[in-house]
């Protein structure tokens, strides 16, 4: 079993039109990758850590 937090890729295709687009020339720090920032926060969520 995979875990939970994991995003696979039918999944993905649903979820990553509904994200914000960053236009480039953009001030503020470097954008990390959408999807493991996601699979980040449905870490947290799953396993409860702080």
């Amino acid at each position: 079993m995979a875990a939970p937090w994991i995003v696979d890729d039918e999944l993905w295709t649903v979820i990553e039109p509904l994200l914000p687009v960053r236009a480039p020339g953009t001030p503020g720090p470097a954008r990390m990758d959408d999807r493991l920032v996601l699979q980040g926060i449905l870490f947290v969520l799953f396993t409860g850590i702080g």
